[in-house]
This record gives C-alpha cells, sequence and structure tokens, in this order.
C-alpha cells in the first residue's frame, strides 16, 4: 500500500428522483492510483468518467451525493472533509486540468497573473521568486518566449497555447495527483500530438501521477500505464494499457475500438447499436445486454461481478469472456462505402476567394471594399461536384471554418467569386440571397448545444424549415417532422422533447434532420463529430452517408480529425494559413501524401495503439500569420529548400494520381520519400 497515493473504495454517487428512489450515477466502483502512475478512463458520456474523477478530488456535482464508500488521500477520505481542509489540498496535492482552457482561464487578465495567482494560493514564495517560476513553468510546458507569453492574454493565444497555460497553473503547486478532463478535446491533430508528448515528460519528469479521462482512444493509447473502461457507472475492464487495447476481453471494448476510424481502411467505421441505459433504468441483469453481441439468457437474469484475471493482471465484469476471441471476426468489421455516382456536374465553385479578417478604414466602408495585401485565406480555387463529399482538412487557424462561412454567406469575401450551378455568382452577403440560395446550402454546426433553441421542442426545431422553405401546416408538418425523425433513427415520439431531454449524439442527429429539412443541394458540415464519443461519431457518419446515398446531397466536411475524414470523403483539400497545399482523391492523398504539410499532419494522428508513435516532424511553433512571401509552410517544414521557399510563391504541379499540390519540390521527388518510408 505504500505506493498507492490514492484510492476508492466501493463508491457509489447518485441523486433522489421526484418520487424520492435512489438513482445511481456511480455504482460500486473501487480502484487505485499509484505513485507515477497515469491512468485513462474511458466509456461513453454518461458512463461516470467525469464524476469519479471529481470524486478524486473531494468535489460532488450539485444534486448528487455520496451513496457509500471513500475516496482516500493520504489515508483522509476527501468526500466527507470540510471545505476549508479541502482547500489545503486541492491546487497543492491535486490539482485539475479542464477540457476547454479558452473557458476556465479568465479573459481580461494577464497569462503571467493568472499564474502567478496560482503560485501565491499554494506555494510561499516571494514576489522574486514567483516571477521566476513563471518563466519556469512556461518553459516547462514549452511555450516560446516566456516574458513576452507572460504578458498577453488568453484570447491572444491559440488553443493549444492555452492548454499548455492552463497545464502550467495545474503544476505551480507541484501537485502529487494531476486530473485531467479531456484535456486535448477539439485540439487540431499536431496540436494535440505535441500537448500529450508534453504531459509524457511532465510525469517522467516530474513523477506526478495522472488520471486522464477521455473518450479519445488514440490519445489514452498515448500517455496511459493503464486503462479503466466505464460503462453505466460501472468498471467493466481494468488492466495495462497494451493489454486492453491491443487484446480486449470485453465486448463493450471491442465496440469502442471498431467505432474508431481508421487511416488505413476507407471504409466507415462499425457502429454499436443502441445506447447505455440511463441512470435508474439498469436492470438485474448485465447493463451491456442490450447491446452485446454475444450476450446469452444468463446475462440478461444476473448481473456478473468484477473478476480479476491474475495472469492477465486484468479485472474484467462479463460472463463470456473466455468466449469472446470466437467472435471476433464478427466484431471486426467495417462498413464499406457504397460508390454513388457523383454527378459530372459542377454544383460549386470557388475561384481565386480571398477572405480578410482585417479592419476595414472609413473609406473602405464607404467604397465597400477590403484592403488588405496578406488576407486570412488567399486564393482559393475548389471545383465541387454533384453528389461528392469534399473534406477540408488543416490544423487550427487554416481558414477551414472560414470558408465555410463565405459559402454559407455568414462572412463576406475581399475577392474571387463563388458560383453556384450554371455559374451563377452567390452573394456573399446572406441577406442578398434569395430564398432558394438560403434553401439549397444548409450548415450542421459543431456544437448542437448552441445551435438548437433549448426553449423549443423537437417538433419546433425541425417545423422552422418546413414552414419557411415550403409553407407546410397541420397535419402534413406534422407528417413530415415524423419523417425526418425516423430518416435520422430517432422516432416521432423524440417531437415532445426539449433539446436538455437528449443526449449529445441524439441532438446532433435532431441538427442532422433540420438541415435535411430543406431539401439542400449541399450541406456545410462544421466538425460535426468532434466532440461525440467515438461510437456516436460512429453512428453520426454512418447516418451521414446513408443520407447522402438517399438523397445524392453533396457535402463539404470541415474536420481536424483526419481518420475520420478518410471514412467519409470522396476528395480532400488540405489549407495551411489559409493557403491550399494540396486537393486530390481521398485514398490517393492518404496513401501518398505530397506535400510535406500533409505528410505533417498524418503523422500526428493518434491511433489507438501504444505502439504506434506520433511522428512529430514539423516545428512545435504558433505562427500567427501567413508570410508576406514565398510557401506559406516555409516556418515549419521539414524539409525547406532554403531562400526559394522563403522567397518565391510554390508552383501547383499535377501528379498522376490525380493529386494537385504547391511545392517548390518535384512531385517525383516528394513521393520517392514517401516510398522509401
Amino acid at each position: 500500500m505504500e505506493n498507492i497515493i490514492h484510492s476508492v473504495k466501493n463508491l457509489s454517487i447518485g441523486f433522489r428522483s421526484k418520487k424520492n428512489d435512489e438513482i445511481s450515477i456511480l455504482r460500486n466502483v473501487t480502484t487505485n492510483i499509484k505513485k507515477g502512475e497515469t491512468v485513462g478512463i474511458v466509456g461513453e458520456s454518461g458512463s461516470g468518467k467525469s464524476t469519479l474523477a471529481l470524486a478524486m478530488m473531494g468535489y460532488v456535482k450539485q444534486g448528487l451525493y455520496t451513496i457509500e464508500g471513500e475516496c482516500l488521500f493520504e489515508s483522509s477520505n476527501l468526500l466527507k472533509m470540510k471545505n476549508k481542509d479541502l482547500e489545503q489540498i486541492r491546487g497543492r496535492k491535486i490539482a485539475m486540468i479542464p477540457q476547454n482552457a479558452g473557458q476556465s482561464l479568465t479573459p481580461n487578465l494577464k497569462i503571467g497573473y493568472q499564474i502567478d495567482e496560482a503560485l501565491r494560493l499554494h506555494t510561499k514564495f516571494n514576489k522574486n521568486e514567483r516571477d521566476k517560476k513563471i518563466s519556469e513553468l512556461l518553459n516547462k510546458v514549452r511555450l516560446p518566449s516566456p516574458e513576452t507569453m507572460a504578458f498577453r492574454y488568453p484570447h491572444e493565444l491559440s488553443g493549444g497555447q492555452q492548454q499548455r497555460v492552463a497545464v502550467a497553473m495545474a503544476l505551480a503547486g507541484k501537485p502529487d495527483l494531476l486530473l485531467l478532463d479531456e484535456p486535448t478535446t477539439g485540439l487540431d491533430v499536431t496540436t494535440q500530438a505535441h500537448v500529450l508528448e508534453l504531459l509524457k515528460f511532465i510525469a517522467k519528469d516530474t513523477g506526478t501521477s495522472m488520471v486522464y479521462v477521455s473518450h479519445d482512444l488514440g490519445a489514452i493509447a498515448q500517455v496511459s500505464d493503464r486503462i479503466i473502461v466505464m460503462y453505466a457507472g460501472e468498471i467493466v475492464l481494468e488492466g495495462p494499457a497494451r493489454s486492453i487495447l491491443k487484446s480486449p476481453i470485453h465486448p463493450y471494448t471491442y465496440g469502442l475500438l471498431k467505432s474508431i476510424p481508421k487511416l488505413s481502411l476507407s471504409g466507415l467505421p462499425d457502429s454499436m447499436p443502441g445506447s447505455q441505459p440511463q441512470p435508474g433504468n439498469i436492470g438485474i441483469g448485465c447493463s451491456f445486454y442490450d447491446r452485446c453481441k454475444i450476450a446469452e439468457d444468463k446475462c440478461k437474469k444476473n448481473s456478473p461481478s468484477l473478476e480479476h484475471i491474475l495472469e492477465l493482471q486484468t479485472s474484467v465484469r462479463c460472463f463470456n469472456y473466455k468466449n469472446l476471441k470466437k467472435f471476433n471476426d464478427k466484431i471486426n468489421s467495417i462498413t464499406q462505402k457504397k460508390n454513388i455516382s457523383k454527378g459530372v456536374n459542377e454544383i460549386l465553385n470557388l475561384t481565386d476567394v480571398s477572405i480578410s479578417y482585417a479592419k476595414q478604414k472609413i473609406l473602405d466602408q464607404i467604397l465597400n471594399k477590403i484592403t488588405d495585401t496578406n488576407p486570412t485565406v488567399k486564393d482559393i480555387n475548389i471545383e465541387i461536384k454533384k453528389g461528392e463529399t469534399i473534406a477540408l482538412v488543416g490544423e487550427s487557424g487554416s481558414g477551414k471554418s472560414t470558408i465555410l462561412k463565405s459559402i454559407a454567406g455568414l462572412l463576406k469575401i475581399k475577392d474571387g467569386k463563388i458560383k453556384f450551378e450554371n455559374d451563377r455568382v452567390l452573394s456573399s452577403d446572406l441577406k442578398k440571397r434569395d430564398s432558394n440560395d438560403l434553401r439549397a446550402i444548409q450548415l450542421i454546426f459543431q456544437n448542437p448545444d448552441e445551435s438548437l433553441n433549448p426553449n423549443h421542442t423537437v417538433e419546433q426545431i425541425l417545423s422552422q424549415p418546413l414552414k419557411l422553405y415550403f409553407s407546410l401546416t397541420g397535419n402534413e408538418l406534422k407528417k413530415k417532422v415524423a419523417e425526418l425523425l425516423n430518416k435520422v433513427r430517432l422516432g416521432e415520439f423524440y417531437m415532445t422533447r426539449y433539446p436538455r431531454q437528449l443526449s449529445g449524439g441524439e441532438k446532433q442527429r435532431v441538427a442532422v434532420a433540420r438541415a435535411f429539412a430543406a431539401k439542400p443541394d449541399i450541406i456545410l458540415c462544421d466538425e460535426v463529430t468532434s466532440a461525440l464519443d467515438v461510437s456516436v461519431q460512429a453512428a453520426v457518419l454512418n447516418l451521414l452517408q446513408t443520407l447522402k446515398e438517399d438523397f445524392g446531397t453533396t457535402y463539404i466536411f470541415v474536420s481536424h480529425d483526419l481518420a475520420v475524414v478518410r471514412a467519409i470523403s470522396d476528395r480532400v483539400a488540405v489549407l495551411y494559413q489559409g493557403r491550399l497545399c494540396e486537393i486530390g482523391p481521398s485514398k490517393n492523398v492518404y496513401q501518398f501524401p505530397s506535400h510535406p504539410y500533409t505528410e505533417v499532419l498524418l503523422g500526428a494522428v493518434l491511433e489507438p495503439d501504444p505502439d504506434i508513435k506520433p511522428k512529430l516532424v514539423a516545428k512545435d511553433i504558433v505562427e500567427e500569420k501567413p508570410p508576406e512571401k514565398g510557401c506559406c509552410f516555409q516556418g515549419r517544414c521539414p524539409r525547406i529548400l532554403g531562400d526559394k521557399c522563403k522567397n518565391e510563391t510554390p508552383p501547383w504541379q499535377i501528379g498522376d494520381d490525380g493529386n494537385a499540390i504547391r511545392c517548390h519540390i518535384s512531385v517525383e521527388d516528394l513521393k520517392k520519400n514517401q516510398i522509401k518510408k
């Protein structure tokens, strides 16, 4: 026990229903965290991951209470301690890094002041010592120019930099245990890979124990020594990371792993049927029974206990774990995309499109023009065919969502034209578009919580586009809403529900249904799966593909998840700093990425395999704006040619495989380098 830093014993947390029934969120959870160990906690939303992590620092959310059990740290039960005593532990001995650093940092306080505040609360350093420590901490999290960085505000930093600041603040008190709640969700692939590399370095350098909560099994694979898999408030599998991810012995873990898109496969991931039971609706048998492909009658009538398998050093909650390998081929399946005949006709054409965020001068406002010699997005030329899915990929700040907003009419373009069907130029001002143009191009947002009206029922939400574009009323309107809900596999009993009564996946399905209600020609998908669990993500991807097959809709798909893009896209356009670097058929871009930047992106993708490490070949820096001349990627390119790349704009080259790239290195030389690797 000397090696144990934190111990959870028989912990159950829940709430009282309106009928005063006791409803459990966590059920009989027992686990230990060792000194210097990193433990990953995985599972779908609602499985109890975050509730467990918060309980580990003595915090239970409002409305919940501890039914039974303990969270022991230094032999003290944190759940029984007074707030005054907990203040001596939180931040000093146990620290937490939140999911969204941008929301956890105070926007009107400089970075240095916020780190200094953490030092004042949790250390006895004087002012000079704190100033020195601020620089040390910013250096430790690998932020450039610490003295300059300390005087910046949060909005002046990228998402990855903000997350590094949150790590620095958590490390200020030299904690023994670090709790991380989805710390890399929402970050692009290269930033995510660098942040995870940083966390591994900190764990090794400081000996800090870490508990890493995430639904991203790729991230979990890179940092964890041990993994806990949770389902419906219980631990269903626990053991060494390599064993859990490479030879899982619980069907739920298999389902999660099969829900993950793969870079090496172009098919859609296999989505698990159904969803986990809601608190209070768990029967007497195995909680995974309704979704399990190897369930038997005894699983329905009896609840399996957590059995420890000594030779595997793994604990599993399953009656049939020994027989699971027999069903491997059945579970390990990939759904191949149907070859949809894309129209030869062009539906959208972006010609020399440039977009600027520069503020207009008074004269420019009068003349309705934007003067900016180095705009955020510059010279974008993309032709999009009817019925295809084209993906825009790149790191944060590459201009993906900016281009999407301009197509939707939410952002004016500086130069160029956006042509829609029969060379008709679309106005970049939404107010000037006619009703048919508004109907034809629909947008699905990243976060349905921000795009669905919380005060409207699902029926009211879906009725709006049907009334607006087709003047439907009465029974005809109600019938159409029911049809839409059935199309997205929800059912008409959802009509009376409000967004707050839906899960994340259900809300995103409603958002998809609302977009299809207008019978659009083009749907713009802005990071529509980035905040979803892997199982829900797989279900949404399969849904989008099915609807595309049914309606022949064209998708413009924006994502930083390159594996998701591989699963659903026909073509890929790679963007860096608002400049187009490469465009071509998805299969060819992934098989032989020609541009050095594409190679960097694909190398940073995290696989759910601890033996496959990301290749961090580009410099870990954030460029605030593109260079005035030369190649846009010159500042980070691992194969820069020198002055030529710095001074001359690279030419477009067309490869034999249909890829178009913009680089000074010849296509033949780039491909030779890929073949050698």
